[in-house]
């Protein structure tokens, strides 16, 4: 099928991309698209059972039974939790690496080999979590012992994490061979955000075979016992792990839409690898949370991973939270694309899909992803917050509302770059990603009322009347009427972007592409450091913006001197974010203090 999409190469399989400048291998991009594809598939099978699941918990609808409700669940986590989002993050490793660094991917025999042994371990997973009979158990995507699913599906997952394994080989491969003939270059921001995200998630997949593998054994009898406590320690180094893969890629797409969409530069390099390097270190840290109810762990290993250990990531998210709109910010005024502190960010191209798509995934996963995180990572406050309905509330609007939406913006111009086809109905292209961000907002916002301020349970498909308790939901009704609105307008958005997407690969008319707006290269570096850049001739009305564009053209490196440009508008924005931060910190904390009386 991917013959009906294909491209014209020069001798050697190369051509260059019109509007990135990028020089793309054939080999590489067969593989992203293949990736891709399959991506989207899990996408859409996931997204059907998100309808059945969303259903179930707005009891008012109560579409599926307390026996299969699980099975629905499991199915709904594993496809968008691990298979759209792995699938996916393959693909952009190997446009991370062959694509920007202008070469053919390495061992791309082995790539084909890990695609099929990664669909294999998919197909097996779905296939054992849908004839789940007893005594096993729906898996849900945690599967914790000693509550037994079947041995495929163990061994489905095993599969699976090894050819994701395997598909990161062809990507190091290449950034190997770059370094063996460029040992002084500097890899560009975009193939080192890639780097520091292959060995996160090499982690994680490390760590993911280290727990399923002796499960397997376990449940075919191998093995007569597993610790259940050891079992919940080691699983969520994959568990949580592959939430760290998907913010590493999705921080790489930010950079990476930002320029080509919106004409963005990098305020500095030195600092956003920075950032990326202490997600190598402390990213992982975030897993604590989910054990901080367990009384295997000691009060010092809480403390030390909620705290100390955990500032190190925070310390890197807030960094891409500025440099990101900060480079949108100044390579706009660098070409007079708005005034004043906002008219950079008002004529911004938000009709345009893939970047309305990366700036609501900025800004929903930093207001209702980054700031609950940091919250439920917090030893005290994660009490409020463990086995609630907020928990998934809060890993919806890291995943969906964050790598989903980025993801969708990038497949947006994958269509029109790699397949060479335009978007059709243009219009509900336009809508699309605020239909679907705006719905699956309060889709999180409701789920994390109903789990901190009612205390809702997370998993149990029925709550107003829970048998063998005197607990009273009643009153969560209201919300709960809200939720399953917005997850049914979520879904239509998620749909929609189906639609289009299928739409435009078998209808679109050809397309031909037009110069980004920052001009040839995959990145525009401030500093020096992987990239290139343009020098602007003349920046918008403010004087003091005047005299900066004289400063960047006088600038040693022959880039763009991004110091030189007012960066007033993200400064005020950060503010805001700041703000939010104390408010919502401070408001749980109260919150937490109602729960029971101190004194006497």
């Amino acid at each position: 099928m991917l013959g009906l999409f294909d491209n014209d190469y020069d001798a050697d399989g190369f051509r260059t991309c019109s509007v990135t400048g990028l020089n793309i291998h054939r080999s590489a991009e067969n593989m992203v698209k293949l990736y891709g594809l399959t991506s989207v598939v899990a996408l859409l099978v996931g997204g059907i059972f998100a309808f059945f699941v969303a259903m179930t918990r707005w009891e008012a609808i109560g579409l599926v039974s307390p026996n299969d409700f699980y099975k629905f669940t499991s199915i709904h986590a594993w496809n968008l939790l691990i298979f759209w989002m792995i699938f996916m993050e393959i693909a952009i490793l190997y446009v991370g690496g062959p694509f920007v660094l202008g070469r053919k991917l390495a061992l791309e025999n082995v790539a084909k080999v890990a695609y099929g042994v990664m669909v294999a371990g998919a197909l097996l997973v779905n296939y054992a979590i849908w004839t789940t009979e007893q005594p096993n158990q729906a898996p849900l995507l945690t599967s914790y012992v000693p509550l037994p699913s079947s041995a495929d599906f163990y061994l489905g997952v095993v599969v699976f994490l090894v050819g994701a394994l395997v598909a990161a080989l062809p990507f190091l491969a290449t950034i190997w061979k770059e370094k063996r003939e460029k040992p002084d270059a500097t890899l560009p921001l975009i193939a080192f955000g890639a780097f520091i995200c292959s060995i996160v998630a090499a982690e994680a997949i490390v760590g993911g075979l280290i727990t399923f593998v002796p499960t397997y054994f376990w449940r075919i009898g191998v093995i007569e016992h597993l610790d259940p406590a050891w079992y919940r320690q080691m699983y969520w180094i994959v568990g949580h792990g592959t939430q760290q893969i998907n913010l590493l890629a999705m921080i790489t797409v930010w950079y990476f839409m930002t320029h080509v969409v919106g004409g963005a530069v990098v305020a500095s390099e030195k600092v956003s690898r920075t950032a990326f390097i202490l997600y190598l270190f402390f990213i992982n840290m975030g897993a604590a949370h989910h054990l901080m109810s367990d009384p295997g762990v000691s009060s010092a290993w809480r403390v030390w991973n909620t705290s100390y250990a955990a500032y190190g990531a925070v310390i890197a998210s807030m960094i891409h939270a500025f440099a990101i709109p900060a480079g949108l910010e100044v390579g706009r005024r660098a070409r007079n694309e708005g005034g004043g502190t906002f008219g950079w960010l008002w004529s911004a191209p938000w009709k345009d899909p893939g970047f309305s798509s990366t700036i609501l995934s900025i800004i929903m996963f930093g207001f209702l992803g980054g700031i609950t995180g940091v919250m439920m990572g917090q030893m005290q406050l994660n009490m409020t917050w463990h086995n609630t309905l907020a928990t998934p509330g809060h890993f919806h609007a890291t995943v969906v509302l964050g790598t989903t939406l980025a993801f969708m913006g990038l497949l947006y111009y994958v269509i029109r770059l790699l397949f060479g086809k335009d978007w059709v109905a243009k219009p509900l292209a336009t809508i699309q990603p605020y239909l679907y961000g705006g719905a699956m907002g309060l889709v999180c916002l409701m789920m994390m009322y109903l789990g901190v301020l009612y205390g809702v349970p997370r998993r149990h498909p029925s709550v107003m009347d829970i048998p063998g308790t005197a607990f009273d939901f009643s009153a969560a009704k209201p919300l709960f009427a809200i939720f399953g609105v917005s997850a049914i307008l979520a879904i239509v958005g998620g749909g929609l972007f189906l639609a289009l997407a299928l739409g435009a690969l078998f209808l679109g008319d050809d397309y031909e592409g037009e110069a980004a707006p920052t001009g040839a290269g995959p990145i525009v570096a401030a500093d020096g450091g992987g990239g290139t850049g343009e020098t602007p001739a003349e920046t918008d009305s403010a004087g003091d913006d005047a005299e900066a564009a004289e400063t960047a053209e006088d600038d040693d490196d022959g880039g763009l001197a991004a110091h030189a440009f007012s960066m007033r508008g993200t400064f005020l924005l950060t503010l805001v974010f700041f703000v939010t931060f104390v408010v919502m910190y401070a408001l749980n904390w109260y919150l937490l203090s109602q729960l029971w009386t101190i004194g006497g």
